[in-house]
């Protein structure tokens, strides 16, 4: 259980990948072109989406995102992830894609790489973005990440922080404002930092974020806290 692993410093006080049937098709420049293989090797870390939205876990960790394969950014150390080095290269103005567009499963973003962003359920409570790029056969060091999915929620929220660990640097985004940012070499650790107090509105909510590494393992964990510290249990999350 994900409350018996390593605290952060916030105050604020886990199967195999099932066999996809049906193909992903490729897009190309907004067109259907052919029917590409489901994404093999990411077992026992990352599974394909189920139908329908996913509750929480017990400890209240998102684990449905889309994550789009890895982009170049050769960093042979993690040292010079200094606050303003990580705002430039993790800008929302360099999200490879549209603002205001939910990528689909199986889109290929606009970039040199041609990735592709895949719907997937993390199995233990932290998404691990190495397995990702290491079991589709992508580059695994001195890469940017890119995380997007959608949070309901069955009411107005008013004063809950976004707890956040990641390894290494990361920016994070609800509904198109900055919410908390992660600077330096850092391990992934669970609410290593913690938001100011943020509004999650009635319904759909977008959440954005992305994670930079050089050597090492890349992965993240997030949830939101409420006002009190504990969890979030009753919101859902979905990718469509």
């Amino acid at each position: 259980m994900a409350s018996r692993l390593r605290c952060g410093a916030a105050s604020f006080a886990a199967a195999g990948l099932l066999s996809l049937t049906v193909p992903v098709l490729a897009q190309t420049a907004g067109n259907v072109t052919e029917a590409l293989p489901p994404p093999t090797g990411l077992a026992p870390y990352l599974a394909p989406v189920t139908s329908g939205p996913a509750k929480l876990d017990a400890d209240g960790f998102v684990r449905r995102w889309l994550l789009l394969e890895p982009l170049v950014e050769p960093n042979r150390t993690n040292a010079g992830f200094t606050p303003s080095y990580v705002r430039e290269k993790l800008a929302l103005g360099r999200y490879p894609g549209r603002p205001d567009r939910l990528p689909r499963d199986g889109d290929v973003a606009p970039a040199p790489e041609r990735p592709r962003w895949h719907a997937l359920d993390a199995v233990p409570f932290d998404v691990k973005l190495f397995k990702l790029a290491q079991g589709l056969g992508k580059p695994t060091y001195g890469v940017i990440f890119w995380a997007v999915t959608v949070i309901d929620s069955p009411r107005d929220y008013d004063g809950v922080r976004l707890a956040v660990g990641s390894n290494s640097a990361s920016r994070w985004w609800l509904n198109g404002a900055e919410a908390v940012g992660l600077y330096g070499d850092r391990r992934m650790v669970m609410d290593d930092v913690v938001s100011a107090p943020l509004r999650l509105r009635r319904g759909r909510n977008l959440l954005r974020g992305a994670v930079i590494n050089g050597p090492g393992m890349s992965d993240f964990c997030l949830r939101f806290l409420d006002s009190a510290g504990q969890p979030l249990r009753d919101i859902t999350v979905d990718v469509r």
